[in-house]
């Protein structure tokens, strides 16, 4: 063979070698996107609420002190479905066609998920999905059906088969993602969406943690009995309060077969479903610890000596101690997945995300749910570590949305973000160093009547919230700094003239930016 013509051939094998390797050898960052339900900021001790020093999230925490922890996070719809499309489709509810919780996800169309599949990364979805159609981009998936259960859940195989397992949905949900880790394709990076149920309602701890908040008194928010004065009508249509609408069995626990000849004021219509799924051994263990509880509360509300408000501060405390405990399991698990990336020699190449599909009311207003526009429900927790990249202990204050979590990802992987997507990446705030960032946020509400509450429309600045009621034709504007809880509506106030007609003009560029359908009815 020739000199040159060996030459040639020796470099083009070396060079087929060195391709070979580095598809084989992918370095780009892991993504593992740890995701809860309804998980308010102020039940993460980071966001430094007033339960941060009753009920501590020290492994959630572990990713603030390690990453970053963003303090201006929120959703663009505040109901579980449509914020879970938006985080795979960057787009806000209207562009991706999930307006509403019944609505069923368009597969067909873009999602961060194919992006990063076909990019080289290899997928899984485990847990919570709650889009009704089938996941797509995934490698790998394993889904609780609709909501899920807490107690012994029913998981969705890729085959279409339905496959009950005995345990707790929080603990099964990690074992399995633990599992999907050890048996992963590790030739390549990896990006993985951990989903849990909870704290979603009906708010049913691990039978571990029914005692975890038994002694301890919860802080009640100061507008626990909220009377929705000096704001739209709609407030007070609400069907959300710990007062008029906790369900008894449903919600608080107090069963029907327990009460014996009390009887106790409305709402009583629900079960108890995560009971009735229970194994008798699991029952057992239950009802040794609330059963003394109820029978306890059932002989002081009998006697008469109970006031009304003694009543909801008993719902309240039920609520809170129950929705914690289901908090806490979170926050263990989230502690077994980074112990796992430790064990693994994983954690300083993957990146770490946690977060919940939206925030959630602990009290304040005297509501259990979400929906609003108010910050409680808004504001959805967003924690990061991305070692190397991310300093430790940082506190970003910069406003960012779900629409944001796709595009994030794509720049994390090294992949372009396609036009359609609404979102920024938020890897520029990273450094501390970002500049022109958005100044404003878009909020929409869709759904037709849940809960009485209406469908609203607003958007948020970092001091100032304009929102619309179409129903009844009415505007809302707080002003955070000086009215942080939201308690009186400034916009007829002649003193915030100027601001409300910015925030008008605001609210009607960001409609057109993000081209916002028209105002039911209009």
């Amino acid at each position: 063979m020739h000199l040159h013509n060996r030459f040639v051939l020796f470099v083009a094998i070396i060079l087929s070698h060195f391709i070979t390797a580095s598809a084989f050898a992918d370095e780009r960052p892991n993504i593992v996107f740890i995701f809860s339900d309804d998980h308010a900021v102020n039940a993460i001790s980071a966001y430094g609420s007033r339960l941060a020093d009753v009920a501590p999230t020290p492994s959630i925490d572990q990713l603030a002190k390690e990453g970053a922890v963003f303090f201006n996070s929120f959703c663009g719809n505040s109901i579980c479905g449509p914020s879970r499309a938006t985080i795979l489709t960057g787009k806000h509810s209207h562009k991706n066609g999930f307006m509403r919780n019944g609505n069923k996800f368009d597969a067909s169309q873009w999602t961060v998920a194919k992006a990063l599949q076909a990019g080289g990364y290899n997928t899984a979805i485990i847990g919570k999905w709650h889009l009704s159609s089938d996941p797509v981009g995934f490698d790998f998936w394993e889904v609780l059906p609709g909501q899920g259960s807490y107690y012994n859940p029913v998981f969705i195989q890729m085959d279409g088969q339905r496959q009950r397992f005995e345990g707790y949905a929080t603990d099964l949900t990690t074992d399995k993602a633990l599992a999907w880790l050890d048996s992963r394709d590790k030739a390549k990076p990896f990006f993985l969406m951990c989903q849990h149920k909870a704290p979603h309602r009906t708010f049913a701890p691990p039978l571990r943690f029914l005692d975890a908040f038994d002694d301890v008194e919860i802080p009640e928010p100061e507008n626990l009995f909220d009377s929705y004065a000096n704001r739209s009508g709609t407030l007070a249509m609400n069907e959300m309060e710990i007062d008029r609408h906790f369900d008894w069995a449903y919600d608080a626990k107090v069963r029907k077969d327990e009460r014996g000849d009390v009887v106790l004021p409305k709402p009583d219509r629900y079960g108890t479903p995560e009971y009735n799924r229970m194994t008798p051994e699991q029952k057992k263990t239950w009802d040794d610890h609330f059963g003394p509880h109820n029978q306890q509360f059932l002989r002081e509300f009998a006697s008469g000596d109970m006031s009304h408000e003694d009543v909801v501060r008993w719902k309240y405390q039920r609520y809170m101690r129950n929705y914690l405990g289901t908090v806490k399991a979170v926050d263990e698990n989230v502690g077994r997945v980074l112990d796992y990336l430790d064990e693994n020699e994983l954690s300083e190449n993957t990146v770490v995300i946690y977060s919940s599909d939206q925030g959630f009311f602990l009290g304040e207003h005297g509501w259990y749910d979400k929906r609003w526009m108010f910050e409680e429900s808004f504001k959805m927790p967003f924690l990061i570590r991305w070692p190397g990249v991310i300093k430790p202990g940082s506190k970003p204050m910069e406003l960012i949305q779900n629409i944001d979590y796709a595009p994030t990802f794509l720049e994390i992987a090294g992949l372009d973000t396609p036009d359609e997507v609404q979102g920024e990446s938020i890897v520029p705030i990273f450094d501390g160093a970002v500049k022109g960032w958005r100044r404003s946020l878009y909020y929409t509400y869709y759904e037709l009547g849940e809960h009485a509450v209406p469908q609203h429309f607003g958007v948020r600045t970092d001091r100032h919230k304009l929102i619309y009621f179409p129903k009844t034709d009415e505007w809302n504007l707080f002003d955070l700094k000086r009215d942080p809880a939201e308690m009186k509506s400034v916009f007829d106030s002649p003193v915030y003239r100027r601001v409300r007609e910015s925030m008008v003009a605001e609210f009607k560029r960001l409609r057109k930016q993000y081209d916002a359908p028209p105002f039911p009815g209009q």
